[in-house]
């Protein structure tokens, strides 16, 4: 019996450390979006204070309502179950230096590296083409 009742406590505590995570990934997200509580309460249809025992750990919230603030948060829901920190920011390649840039695509893995060495060489040949048409079609 003592076995029994030691389970169900273990369970209880492990239910009650998901649930407060997940609650604390939802309060930071929101903060980091710069968004009330009502805001994302109306969006997914709940009042403010359910809202407010949805991030307190005291209200579980419905997979609907989880997929409802992934869209305005602008997250999937992955994303918000195992958050880890701060948002990363967008990378924007154009407001870089050709250097920022090398360092930047070095970072992906080999496939995506492939991939975007793959797109270059394919737009220097379309240009290579389309300059030597110009060329040749001005002297026709």
């Amino acid at each position: 019996m003592f076995r029994i009742y030691k389970h169900i406590c273990k369970c209880i505590l492990f239910s009650y450390f998901c649930v407060m995570s997940l609650a604390d990934n939802i309060k930071n997200i929101r903060e980091e979006k710069n968004l009330k509580q009502i805001e994302v309460a109306t969006h997914i249809g709940v009042d403010k204070s359910a809202y407010s025992k949805i991030e307190k750990g005291l209200r579980s919230l419905t997979v609907d309502e989880l997929q409802k603030m992934a869209g305005l948060f602008d997250m999937t829901t992955d994303q918000i179950i195992n958050f880890d920190g701060k948002i990363p920011k967008e990378v924007v390649l154009e407001d870089k230096t050709a250097v920022e840039q090398m360092k930047l695509i070095q970072q992906l893995d080999d496939e995506d590296k492939q991939t975007i060495l793959r797109l270059i060489d394919k737009m220097l040949t379309n240009k290579k083409f389309k300059d030597f048409f110009q060329k040749n079609v001005a002297t026709l």
